[in-house]
C-alpha cells in the first residue's frame, strides 16, 4: 500500500516548483546578458492557474520559456485514466514547473527540463526529468550533462538513475524518424514509491529490464520530494557550463539551418509524441504555455542527407542515438578521433 502523502504536501511541492522556476530563471537572464523574461499570469476556469515567462530574442538565447502551473479539476483526462485507473472518479490536483530553452548558437544544445506532482484521492506521484538535444555534437558536453544528472539521482538512491537514463532515452524517441530526440538525461514518472522504479509501459526496453533486476525500492514521499529537489537544483549547473563554452563559437549560415532542420524534429516529437502536450490540451490548460516549448524558427527538408564523414553525419550517426555517455571508453575515442570530442 502506497504511503499517504504528509499534511500541506501539495503546498510544499508547489513552494519547491515556483522556487525552482524562479532561481532558473533568475540563472538565465544573469547568462544571457540581455534578454529578460516577461511574465504573464493566467487562470484556468475549470480551476488553477498559473505563470508563464519568457525571454525572447536575447544574447544567448532565440526563445527562452519556463512555466509554473497548478490546476485541479473533477474529471480526469483519457491519457492519465489509461495510465492509472485507480484515479478514475476522484478529484485531481496537478502541479509542475517546465522548461525549454532555444539558443541562437549552433552549437549551443536546446534543453527541457520538466518536475512535477499529482494527487487525485488515494494516488499520487511525482514526474520529471531533463534532457539535451545538441545540434552540433562534443562528448563532453553530454558527459557533463548526465553526470551532474547521475549525481542528483544518486544523493537519493543509487539505483534511481540506472533506470531513469534508459526511461528517458525510451521516452524521448521519434519512432516515426526512428531516432531519438537527442542525448537524453533522465526521465521519471508515476513515482510514489510502490513496486518497481519503472513505471512505463515497455516490457521489451532496458529500462524494463534493469528495474526488474533491482526489485522493490522503498522510498517515500519525503525520498521522491528531494529526488525533484536536487535535480531541479541541478540543472543550472548541468546546462551553464555548456552555454559558456559554446556561446562565442562562430557559426556559418549552414550550420544555421542545420539547426533549424533539427529543431524539425523537436516539433515532431512535442507535437505527436509528448504526453505532457496531449495531458495539457485535454485539460484545457493555457495553450500559449503549453506551446511554449516550440522553437520560434524551424524548417523542413524533403530528403535530406548530410555530407559524409560531416559533424552533422555525425550527429545524427550518433548522437541520435542511446549511449552510455558517463563510462563508454571507446566511444569517447572515436569522439576524439573524430574531434567531437570539446
Amino acid at each position: 500500500m502506497t504511503k499517504e502523502p504528509p499534511h500541506k504536501s501539495r503546498e510544499k511541492v508547489k513552494t519547491l516548483l515556483v522556487d525552482l522556476q524562479e532561481n532558473i530563471c533568475n540563472g538565465l537572464e544573469e547568462l544571457d546578458g540581455k534578454g529578460k523574461f516577461i511574465e504573464e499570469e493566467w487562470m484556468r476556469p475549470e480551476g488553477g492557474g498559473g505563470r508563464s515567462r519568457v525571454l525572447k530574442d536575447g544574447l544567448v538565447f532565440e526563445q527562452a520559456g519556463v512555466n509554473f502551473s497548478e490546476v485541479y479539476g473533477k474529471q480526469l483526462p483519457e491519457s492519465i485514466i489509461s495510465q492509472r485507473p485507480e484515479a478514475k472518479g476522484h478529484e485531481w490536483f496537478a502541479t509542475g514547473t517546465s522548461m525549454v530553452l532555444h539558443p541562437k548558437n549552433p552549437f549551443i544544445p536546446t534543453v527541457h527540463l520538466n518536475y512535477r506532482y499529482f494527487e487525485a484521492g488515494p494516488v499520487w506521484w511525482f514526474g520529471g526529468g531533463a534532457d539535451l538535444t545538441p545540434f552540433y555534437p562534443y562528448f563532453s558536453d553530454s558527459q557533463h550533462f548526465h553526470q551532474k544528472h547521475f549525481e542528483a539521482c544518486n544523493a537519493v538512491n543509487v539505483d534511481l538513475h540506472k533506470v531513469f537514463k534508459p526511461w528517458c532515452d525510451e521516452y524521448f524517441y521519434l519512432k516515426h524518424r526512428g531516432e531519438s530526440r537527442g542525448i537524453g538525461g533522465i526521465f521519471y514518472d508515476y513515482q510514489d514509491g510502490s513496486g518497481n522504479i519503472y513505471k512505463g509501459n515497455n516490457k521489451d526496453g532496458n529500462a524494463y529490464e534493469i528495474s526488474k533486476e533491482i526489485g522493490k525500492v522503498d522510498l517515500g514521499w519525503e525520498n521522491l520530494y528531494s529526488l525533484a529537489k536536487n535535480c531541479g537544483n541541478a540543472f543550472l549547473p548541468a546546462y551553464e557550463p555548456i552555454v559558456r563554452k559554446r556561446m562565442n563559437h562562430p557559426y556559418t549560415n549552414d550550420e544555421r539551418a542545420f539547426q533549424l532542420y533539427r529543431r524539425g524534429r523537436y516539433v515532431e516529437f512535442n507535437l505527436v509524441w509528448d504526453r505532457g502536450t496531449i495531458f495539457g490540451l485535454q485539460t484545457n490548460g493555457r495553450t500559449e504555455s503549453i506551446l511554449m516549448s516550440l522553437p520560434p524558427l524551424a524548417r523542413w527538408e524533403y530528403g535530406y542527407k548530410a555530407k559524409a564523414n560531416s559533424r552533422e553525419e555525425l550527429l545524427t550517426k550518433i548522437f541520435t542515438k542511446p549511449q552510455d555517455w558517463i563510462n563508454d571508453k571507446e566511444l569517447e575515442d572515436y569522439c576524439r578521433q573524430n574531434n567531437i570530442l570539446d
